[in-house]
């Protein structure tokens, strides 16, 4: 028997790798892989986070000045690749009306741990997940590296890690938060201009600045259903449908 046949009767290494080969190996004409659906009961088990929580957070924009403060403790926590970042904040050059000279705005932007996660059924093998609490994470003992919760993402919060080559994004800290820590970036904040808690809870201080500010409470492209946890006081209407990738001119109305 030679080397080459061998080598088509071994059987795939099991794993991510194997899971590559074999799609690799598929016909030229199969350009769909079916995806079913991911559901509470076809999900493998997994740490169900905090039963009877609902965690959010609130930025105030008001609050924050655009320092990274939060950039760079989160990638001192979570040690993402050099160059790749789990939150950062975009500084977007303005033009207010009545005036030749721009402003700066600054956004934060994160994993917005939807209701709705768009970036869970998307994947193949189930390696995105949402915990019992809210918080959406990624299993990357099972994570393929595909990148299909990447394009999925409508708030471009996930990246392939180069490093480990699976998808990679903003937790929460959860691992801060069952240990009865803030999140590094909610820690870190100058201007505490970031709020964390239990949004089940009326007396929390995330319900409070919530109720307290409610007339003034926005989220990011509310039109794509996702039902996003993640809420900005302050952010004009310019920015709600707008937001992308880079940071841009953009002509801000007199409120």
């Amino acid at each position: 028997m030679t080397l080459q046949h061998e080598e088509i009767r071994r059987p795939l290494q099991p794993g991510k790798r194997g899971f590559l080969k074999g799609l690799l190996g598929l016909s030229a004409t199969a350009t769909v892989i079916p995806i079913q659906p991911a559901t509470a009961a076809t999900q493998p088990p997994r740490r169900p986070g905090m039963a009877g929580k609902r965690y959010g957070m609130v930025v105030d924009l008001r609050k924050c000045i655009g320092c990274q403060a939060c950039t760079v403790s989160c990638s001192l926590e979570n040690q993402p690749p050099i160059g790749q970042f789990r939150t950062t904040v975009l500084q977007y050059e303005v033009a207010l009306p009545e005036t030749d000279a721009p402003a700066m705005f600054s956004l934060p932007r994160l994993c917005n741990h939807c209701d709705n996660p768009p970036c869970v059924p998307v994947c193949p093998v189930q390696a995105t997940f949402q915990r019992e609490d809210g918080i959406v994470l990624v299993d990357n003992e099972r994570c393929v590296g595909c990148g299909y919760c990447v394009q999925a993402c409508p708030y471009d919060a996930r990246f392939i890690n180069h490093e480990t080559q699976t998808a990679d994004k903003c937790t929460f800290c959860e691992h801060r938060l069952e240990a009865g820590l803030l999140p590094a970036c909610v820690e870190s904040c100058v201007g505490g201009a970031r709020v964390i808690g239990d949004l089940n809870d009326p007396e929390s201080t995330i319900s409070r600045t919530l109720k307290e500010n409610s007339n003034d409470v926005k989220v990011l492209k509310p039109g794509m259903g996702t039902s996003p946890h993640v809420f900005y006081i302050g952010m004009p209407d310019e920015f709600v449908n707008g937001i992308d990738g880079q940071a841009s001119v953009r002509l801000v109305s007199d409120h």
